[in-house]
């Protein structure tokens, strides 16, 4: 269901007092849902955002389904949750409630009174609503924020002003605590809406990236999230389990099927790439986890590619492919590496 047709075109510059009689809401909170009309208003600004170190704005480069605008969710201090303003734009269709975006750009003259400009009618990605990246809170605080994907639907305005500029080189980040966050708020997600196959699939993967770290801190290992961003492009890669002790970045799929195992490779093979001109005290390992060991071909694919591949065997532990020979996650490494990067972390 989508709101009826609110007389506010893209690229009209309106005030609040303009905006909330038509479209519902009230107040100055960057998040405004309006339950009677079947809205949720979202307002970005660039100053505030600037001050807790996180831009929103148009990514620089489409994908295959269309533009992508990303919008930093609300909580000013310590990690931002699931709740309030920002379970109102992860769960708008759910509720029949339409996205409506507007970019402030300046003040009625003569006055304090905020414009911002009607960008369109927005919905969350389906395919991945939101990432989780590390920014500060009002504190100065390192904190985990949630950054919504939306897609316009119908006419929109695109600026180049409110595009993201694409990094000038590659760039990462390590971040001990946001691979488990975002698993965390991904499960809570899934249970506040109906299951379906893809969400189980979802479910797996991220019960094994569980499972897995928890082992790997027993040990005494160091894990968190890689948070890569790609030389120019203004998309972000990251691996919810990266091996700051041992330079190792494992992608886990939620099945050994063909599908999960290639998509794994890819993702892999980007980092690869990306990470090519960064430096770092060790060689870089690049893994899949899998949540059981995937047909002969997949594994030989892995082998080709210089991937090592750990999945979880018949008795609930973890073992170590390589090549054609089986090892215990705790052996030395003997997979091939080719042409493996180095990276350096901020």
């Amino acid at each position: 269901m989508t709101t009826p047709t609110s007389g506010f075109q893209p690229g009209d510059t309106l005030t609040r007092a303009q905006i909330h009689p038509v479209l519902g809401g009230s107040g100055y909170a960057g998040i405004c849902p309006a339950k009677e009309k079947r809205n949720v208003l979202i307002f970005s600004d660039s100053k505030i955002g600037k001050r807790y170190g996180y831009h929103d704005g148009w990514l620089a480069e489409d994908d295959d389904l269309g533009p992508i605008f990303t919008y930093t969710g609300a909580g000013k201090q310590g990690d931002q949750l699931l709740e309030g303003g920002n379970i109102s734009i992860l769960e708008h269709a759910q509720k029949g409630r339409t996205l409506h975006l507007f970019i402030a750009v300046g003040k009625v003259p003569g006055s304090e009174t905020r414009t911002h400009r009607y960008i369109g009618k927005f919905k969350v990605d389906e395919r991945k609503p939101f990432e989780i990246r590390e920014a500060k809170d009002e504190l100065g605080q390192d904190r985990n924020v949630v950054v919504f994907r939306l897609r316009p639907i119908g006419a929109y305005i695109r600026d180049a002003s409110d595009t993201l500029q694409p990094a000038p080189e590659a760039r990462s980040r390590f971040n001990r605590t946001a691979g488990r966050f975002a698993r965390a708020t991904r499960r809570q997600q899934r249970q506040r809406q109906p299951q379906s196959d893809v969400d189980q699939v979802g479910a797996t993967r991220d019960d094994l990236a569980d499972t897995f770290e928890e082992r790997e801190v027993a040990a005494g290992e160091t894990i968190g999230q890689l948070e890569l961003s790609m030389r120019n492009s203004t998309t972000r890669l990251t691996f919810d389990l990266y091996n700051k002790t041992n330079n190792t970045v494992y992608e886990p799929t939620g099945s050994a099927a063909s599908e999960s195992i290639t998509q794994a490779l890819a993702q892999l093979l980007l980092a690869r790439r990306n990470l090519r001109s960064l430096t770092h005290d060790q060689p870089l390992h690049l893994m899949v986890l899998s949540p059981a060991l995937p047909r002969e071909d997949l594994r030989d694919l892995l082998t080709e590619h210089g991937i090592g591949l750990v999945y979880r065997n018949d008795s609930g532990g973890f073992s170590e492919f390589a090549g054609s020979a089986t090892a215990s996650s705790s052996a030395p490494r003997s997979f091939r590496c080719l042409d493996c990067p180095v990276p350096a972390y901020q």
